[in-house]
């Protein structure tokens, strides 16, 4: 039996660059807890999670989509973003394949960053979370 890996969004930072507790499972716990088939889509949601975790990425992925933006104009087009925490988002997205950072020849050195084509396959799912989001804002405040 090979045991399956998985991670929670939380907790301390790993080698890997990910956050979380690390849980190994057996086929034996996962048949045991509700079958397999909900376990591995559980386990595929998690995983979508860890990548997607924290406060700044969705939005940096809604900046990019409109195309290539320099550091500045990702924390001017944000509300609330300081150059510290874009700083980690990046550099965790560009470890996870969602951005990828374009560094020009020139001087002073100008760098650029644009969504992957693995990234652009998160907007139908960012556009599905915004719908969700205003109907639960009516819902919630009438």
């Amino acid at each position: 039996m090979l045991p399956y890996l998985y991670y929670f969004p939380f907790g301390k930072r790993f080698p890997n660059g990910k956050y979380g507790t690390i849980h190994i499972m057996n086929e034996d716990l996962i048949t045991q807890e509700g079958g397999c088939q909900s376990k591995s889509r559980m386990i595929s949601v998690m995983d979508a999670l860890a990548v997607l975790h924290g406060r700044w990425k969705i939005p940096v992925i809604i900046v990019l989509t409109s195309g290539n933006r320099r550091f500045k104009e990702i924390v001017r087009a944000v509300p609330g973003l300081t150059d510290k925490s874009l700083s980690k988002e990046l550099k965790e997205m560009v470890e996870d394949q969602l951005v990828e950072r374009i560094v020009f020849d020139t001087f002073p050195p100008k760098v650029e960053y644009r969504l992957t084509d693995h990234a652009k396959s998160l907007v139908n799912v960012i556009e599905a979370l915004r719908q969700w989001g205003i109907k639960h804002r009516k819902k919630i405040l009438g």
